[in-house]
């Protein structure tokens, strides 16, 4: 097995190599400028790591990491357009540094090039894998769905954020593992045993990220903290806080979440003091231990070695701890 820094490395430079600028400009700029923001490359990382975890050269699976990190970026893109995002990683978002119709376009041209790395792949493996990612790509846009429709809906349910959260981001996670697995050619029960380790593990980091949208390092965090608080987004924290207050206090929560003030700062601070003080931070904080412990509970019945299944924890408490 590499280290992490090794998959990185590799991966950050096969990034490069299939990323060059090239015309028209205007289309391709935006794609460089987007991909090499950085990011915590998660999910191409977990690609070549779960390859080699089933014994097969890591290399093999760089066209599909690509394409997961590819895919990503895309989402990130729109969605930033849809959310009136300013900043992504502490960088202008594409829309802003460029117009909505260009992040519009450079989006759509980075979802089709995603789709064409696959084309590396030959036979069952192409298939398998083209399958696996058609069907994560449109559960991503229906949790991006439920995300908006959440927006203007007052009666939004625990559940339903939760299975949100498992569309938009988690499903994108598990895929990530799971092409690994795929292009390793291990068993389906395995394929499928690898996804929902990754699945579970990207639930408590989406929640994590909530937690850390209303209580992270503004130095570190990389997008404006508070973001889902100025968006009026039912998060875990608001779904929770709002069970668990008077009713006067939630009917404080509902108005507060219901307006969009100039000035921001105090609906932030009123905001993130209730979620602290009905236990709704806290209880953020059982729910991403939960779901991480869960996605552990699934190693257990993967056929690698004790070694192989520590790492692979270490991997996912490593990204539990973060303040990023």
């Amino acid at each position: 097995m590499q280290t992490i820094e090794t998959y990185r490395s590799e991966f950050i430079s096969y990034l490069e190599q299939k990323t060059k600028e090239k015309e028209p400009i205007n289309l391709y700029e935006p794609i460089s400028y987007i991909l090499g923001l950085g990011g915590k490359r998660l999910r191409p990382l977990l690609t070549l790591m779960t390859t080699e975890i089933f014994d097969t050269d890591y290399r093999k699976a760089l066209d599909a990491a690509l394409a997961i990190e590819v895919f990503h970026n895309f989402s990130l893109v729109h969605d930033d357009i849809m959310d009136d995002a300013p900043l992504r990683r502490g960088n202008p978002t594409v829309h802003e540094k460029w117009d909505i119709n260009t992040g519009i376009l450079s989006g759509d041209a980075m979802l089709i090039n995603a789709y064409q790395l696959f084309e590396n792949y030959e036979g069952e493996t192409f298939r398998s894998l083209a399958k696996l990612f058609s069907k994560t790509a449109i559960e991503v846009c229906e949790g991006q769905q439920y995300d908006v429709d959440f927006e203007t809906r007052d009666d939004v349910t625990i559940p339903e954020y939760l299975k949100m959260i498992e569309y938009k981001t988690a499903v994108l996670v598990g895929a990530a593992m799971k092409m690994g697995a795929i292009i390793a050619n291990v068993p389906e029960k395995t394929q499928n045993d690898i996804y929902d380790f990754g699945k579970n593990l990207g639930i408590a980091f989406q929640l994590q990220d909530d937690y850390l949208d209303a209580f992270g390092d503004p130095e570190t965090f990389g997008k404006q903290v508070g973001g889902d608080i100025i968006e009026n987004k039912k998060t875990f924290l608001y779904l929770t806080s709002l069970a668990s207050v008077t009713k006067q206090e939630a009917k404080e929560l509902e108005h507060l979440f219901s307006i969009q003030p100039k000035d921001v700062t105090d609906k932030i601070n009123t905001v993130k003091n209730i979620f602290v003080n009905s236990g709704a931070a806290e209880q953020t904080k059982q729910e991403i231990a939960f779901y991480t412990q869960k996605a552990f509970e699934v190693l257990e019945k993967l056929p690698i070695t004790d070694a192989k299944k520590m790492l692979l924890q270490k991997f996912g408490e490593n990204l539990m701890m973060r303040e990023v």
